[in-house]
């Protein structure tokens, strides 16, 4: 890393979180120093009101907005309320707090979930506006799209620094295994584990397993967010991803096999699949700051697996 740029002051909302940790210690990696990197807490400092993103911003020279209330489909469908809310009003403060502080650049996670329902696979940067999202998540991946409009419209009329990444579904250590709001990976490790606690022959999977998900491994994803943040300035989308998919009825054999699960698998088809395809076309990021995601999906999973086995 460029001595200037490990020089910054960063603030990294959700610095603590899952992806967020693992930014963090990327940063520290990089040669950034424990004293030039500033992660709020949400119980000292809630993002949500103008005058905390106001301090937040105070005195720093990058941002890296990780923060959000996010969850899998569960609670898409309870919260979808909550879930616009708070994320749009996090990022959209948070970012014209930062141009009134005249931070020098701000690096907005996006999601998935902001992609048209049916988007052609690979899907492409440019596919982005093709449609609206998929129903479940579109409250959220709306609110998080709001950013890159924000993002571009700063940057054209203040020449501001934002730029806005795409990262696909995340998994590995320390992610979250809370039934009501996690994803489908940490999700499926659970319900085996319990299973196999209980004695139970079977476990209960929503949908019919005939989506498909791509996955990026959490490390590979905090590898992206930095290098984007050092190298890459320009007001287009990026995707961050692994560049395959997998249907979730492989995924769920594939998660049996490795916790040595020979139970029965019951699909639950009055519960919704979600998108019916995800895999994104990673070929900007290559070409715009030389990402490229490096962990095996199979060795990825077995390291979530066991961290979670050696957590419960």
């Amino acid at each position: 890393m460029d001595t200037k740029f490990a020089n910054k002051k960063f603030l990294v909302t959700g610095g603590s979180g899952f992806l967020g940790s693992f930014v963090v210690k990327k940063l520290f990696e990089q040669g950034v120093s424990k004293k030039n990197i500033c992660i709020p807490r949400s119980e000292n400092l809630d993002l949500r009101k103008w005058m905390n993103c106001v301090r937040a911003t105070r005195n720093q020279d990058i941002i890296i907005h990780l923060a959000g209330n996010v969850g899998g489909i569960g609670l898409n469908r309870e919260k979808p309320g909550e879930l616009f809310y708070d994320n749009i009003m996090m990022g959209v403060q948070l970012l014209e707090a930062a141009r009134l502080a005249g931070i020098e650049k701000f690096v907005v996670i996006g999601t998935v979930c902001a992609y048209p329902k049916f988007t052609p696979v690979p899907f492409t940067e440019t596919s982005l506006w093709n449609g609206y999202p998929e129903e479940t998540n579109a409250p959220y991946g709306l609110a998080k799209k709001m950013l890159l409009v924000q993002a571009q419209a700063y940057r054209q009329q203040y020449g501001f620094n934002a730029i806005y990444l795409l990262p696909v579904n995340l998994y590995g250590p320390r992610d979250n295994f809370d039934p009501k709001s996690s994803h489908v990976i940490p999700a499926l490790i659970k319900k085996v584990s319990d299973a196999q606690k209980a004695n139970q022959k079977y476990i209960n999977v929503w949908g019919s397993g005939n989506a498909s998900r791509e996955f990026l491994y959490v490390e590979d994803a905090a590898e992206g967010i930095v290098l984007a943040t050092e190298k890459y300035n320009k007001p287009e989308p990026v995707n961050l991803g692994a560049g395959y998919e997998i249907k979730v009825k492989d995924l769920v054999k594939i998660i049996c096999m490795s916790m040595k699960f020979k139970g029965k698998i019951r699909w639950d088809k009055s519960k919704p699949d979600g998108q019916p395809r995800r895999c994104l076309d990673t070929s900007r990021a290559t070409k715009e700051f030389g990402f490229k995601a490096r962990t095996d999906f199979n060795k990825g999973l077995i390291k979530t697996i066991d961290w979670y086995l050696s957590q419960s």
